[in-house]
């Protein structure tokens, strides 16, 4: 308990100046010292490193795995970031993307084979796992002696979300740390309907406005479109994961006696299940949504992790002429929350300061920062005032917020400059998971983990997009879950618990 209280403290005390995608969420959503302000000019200077200038022809090149839709104009766009950094910071970056579906198969094809790379976007799905394979640096040592400014702008707070066993395999994205979950709905579509989506709060609420839509639009028109890796997101979100990345189990974020349990089996999990499976057999879900990869543009609505502001960058991805929005869920902080995007360095990778560094310069320099996040300035954005972009295209299509922080980056017209302190304010006012600040130690679960991954992997897909129907299959899952070493990992999370929090 000292240390529950111990943590609280620190997030009353403290503001974290975070930003995030639904990606980030998306897919999963991830979680003391004094923060930005949300402007580019908060960020640490990086005048000593550009004032060591290193020959451009001799700069490794650093491989870099994202996580996204590739880019049409990635190469252009990466040859101008590499003119701006070989001199600079004495590298180049290879920047290789791994679709949205094809993410997490692709990372452990890598890390199992053992192919070359310098950095990764990991998250919450596989962070634990890669570091017990041995495939991920410790930094514990180096990010604090060789990227001191980068170790002093992100908070401790933030360091420790990232920690196992107390060391540092890392460097998380400084954005919002807390998770906000968010309805967001064509604004065409609700003045179209007549929808009052600033009180639509749950699953069960949807259901009328999907049926007027769908009634509306005709046989083939989907109003909840999705994907098979993300399913509908958040919907796990009253669960704390517990940093396992397995959603079956875990501890409801406000029990005070945080009880493990299975999660699929609970009520309202259930409930949201058979309301999935329903509208997958009424045609509001796309029937591929289980095959589906990447997701199509133009969605009617979606269910994401963000923050106010976001549509504005929606908008342009997804063609659409204005989205609107309306929070859900939290804002809650959870230690799942802070790994849900990290970039780790690879245990093998032979430019590990370099990698380091340029990690750094992600999080110090506004100007590559923008160039990361938006592509190429004239191409795909504008500069309309100080610290304001307009996107010019929707070219550029890497998510933002897998890279690095946001506080050092312009905000998006029509957002204001200091955009970024709404997101302050949503985590200043951000309750806390009961578990916040614990992380299981899987060291000696590594073969029940994987066996229970791969259960889970076999039947989410169909289950999260409502293909299969809940009240045939959860049983069915937690019977090999169970099998797979389920109770024990869930014997030992409680154990593990029991004694971080006495």
């Amino acid at each position: 308990m000292k240390k529950m209280l111990k943590v609280l403290s620190v997030i009353c005390a403290a503001s974290i100046m975070l930003f995030a995608f639904a990606g980030c969420g998306s897919n999963s959503a991830a979680s003391g010292s004094t923060a930005s302000t949300g402007t580019a000019s908060t960020a640490p200077s990086t005048d000593a490193a550009a004032s060591t200038q290193v020959s451009a022809e001799n700069a490794p090149t650093i491989v870099w795995w994202q996580i996204g839709t590739q880019p049409q104009n990635l190469a252009e766009g990466v040859a101008k970031i590499n003119e701006y950094i070989a001199g600079k910071y004495g590298v180049k970056i290879d920047i290789k993307v791994a679709g949205w579906g094809d993410y997490d198969t692709k990372m452990n094809t890598i890390v199992n084979t053992g192919e070359a790379f310098d950095i990764m976007f990991v998250n919450n799905n596989n962070y634990n796992r890669f570091i017990n394979l041995g495939a991920l640096a410790d930094i514990t040592d180096a990010v604090q002696k060789e990227t001191p400014d980068l170790f002093k702008f992100i908070p401790e707070k933030v360091w420790n979300g990232t920690k196992l066993n107390g060391k540092i395999y890392s460097v998380p994205t400084y954005k919002d740390s807390s998770i906000t979950q968010y309805f967001v709905w064509d604004d065409s579509i609700v003045k179209k309907y007549n929808i009052d989506y600033a009180n639509i709060k749950t699953l069960k609420e949807l259901d009328k406005p999907f049926h007027a839509i769908k009634a509306g639009e005709g046989k083939s028109y989907y109003p909840l479109q999705m994907i098979k890796d993300d399913g509908f997101n958040g919907m796990f979100n009253k669960y704390d994961d517990l940093t396992l990345g397995l959603r079956p189990m875990g501890v409801k974020i406000d029990d005070t006696s945080r009880k493990v349990v299975s999660v699929l089996e609970q009520p309202d999990v259930m409930e949201d299940l058979k309301q999935l499976h329903q509208w997958y057999k009424d045609g509001i879900i796309n029937p591929d949504a289980p095959t589906l990869g990447e997701a199509p543009k133009k969605l009617p609505f979606f269910s994401a992790q963000a923050f106010p502001g976001a549509e504005a960058s929606w908008q342009v991805d997804k063609g659409v002429e204005k989205y609107v929005m309306a929070q859900q869920f939290g804002p809650i902080f959870t230690t799942s929350s802070i790994q849900g995007s990290l970039n780790a360095i690879s245990a093998n990778s032979k430019y590990k300061s370099e990698a380091l560094k340029f990690i750094q310069a992600v999080n110090t320099d506004a100007q590559l920062r923008n160039m990361l996040a938006y592509g190429i300035e004239g191409t795909d954005w504008q500069k309309v005032a100080d610290n304001v972009i307009k996107r010019t295209s929707d070219t550029w299509t890497l998510p933002a917020y897998s890279q690095g922080t946001f506080f050092n980056m312009a905000a998006v017209d029509p957002n204001p400059a200091d955009q970024w302190d709404a997101v302050k304010k949503l985590n200043e006012e951000a309750a806390a998971s009961v578990t916040l600040g614990y992380a299981l130690d899987i060291s000696n679960l590594s073969t029940e983990v994987a066996n229970c991954k791969a259960v889970w992997d076999k039947y989410k897909y169909e289950l999260q997009t409502g293909a299969s129907d809940p009240v045939v299959m959860v049983p069915k899952i937690v019977k090999e879950l169970k099998a797979a070493g389920m109770d024990k990992i869930m014997a030992e999370a409680q154990k593990q618990i029991t004694e971080y929090f006495k």
